[in-house]
């Protein structure tokens, strides 16, 4: 019998009710990982937690809306009264935002994208590092996109706080050094989820890998084995 990859060890998932997020928590916990599920939807955690026992997987349920820092804060206490560790970090919640010329970008809606996908990660780092530290192969893994570097026309939020978070991620994973955490960013590419859906609502999502086909790189990158560090890991099909 094949060994599991992750056995016994802790991961946090954010945005885990859905999409990739979700696919990623299923893929972490057939691999033997204790699932810590963070989303705004209790219901999709529930449904997340029922799919996560069918293979014998279990979870801890986390509602939280990742903005809520204190929330977070509270999170990373609680992870360490019960466990004292964090083995591994998927950060993977995300908003689109709007679709608009940069002078027509609302502050409001800037301000939003910029809470979710940059803040919001930067919150869960400080409040989880420590917890990493002390695993004998810590493992950080972030979302990002491709325009984060391409410049889109109208992508201007949603790639602006991309790139925020890739310059952050790989300062992050300057600062590790010496110690046995290791910081990643991975690059799915287009795939069929309800934020491309918002995005491009004409294209045929036929057309588009799963989150399921994108699970492995979670796992690869999740795996202590993996010594890769401050990389970007896009997937290819």
């Amino acid at each position: 019998m094949t060994s599991l990859k992750l056995k016994d060890r802790l991961a946090v998932v954010t945005g885990a009710s859905r999409g990739i997020g979700r696919a990623a928590a299923i893929a972490l916990s057939k691999q033997g990982a204790h699932i810590i599920a963070v989303s705004r939807t209790q219901g999709g955690l529930t449904d997340l937690d029922d799919e996560l026992k069918k293979h014998g997987g279990e979870a801890t349920l986390v509602p939280l809306d990742v903005c809520n820092g204190e929330g977070i804060n509270r999170l990373g206490a609680a992870i360490y009264e019960r466990w004292g560790k964090l083995d591994i970090l998927i950060g993977n919640a995300a908003i689109l935002g709007p679709l608009t010329p940069v002078n027509h970008l609302d502050p409001k809606a800037l301000s939003k994208l910029l809470d979710v996908n940059l803040t919001a990660n930067h919150r869960l780092i400080r409040s989880l590092d420590p917890l990493l530290r002390v695993s004998d192969a810590g493992r950080a893994v972030f979302v990002t996109s491709s325009v984060a570097t391409s410049n889109t026309a109208y992508w201007g939020g949603y790639g602006t706080t991309k790139a925020a978070l890739e310059a952050m991620v790989k300062t992050y994973a300057n600062e590790l050094g010496n110690t046995s955490v290791k910081a990643n960013l991975l690059d799915p590419g287009p795939v069929h989820t309800k934020l491309r859906t918002q995005a491009m609502p004409g294209e045929d999502p036929d057309t588009l890998p799963r989150p399921e086909d994108i699970a492995p790189l979670f796992v690869k990158l999740s795996s202590p084995d993996f010594s890769g560090n401050g990389e970007i890991v896009r997937y290819q099909r």
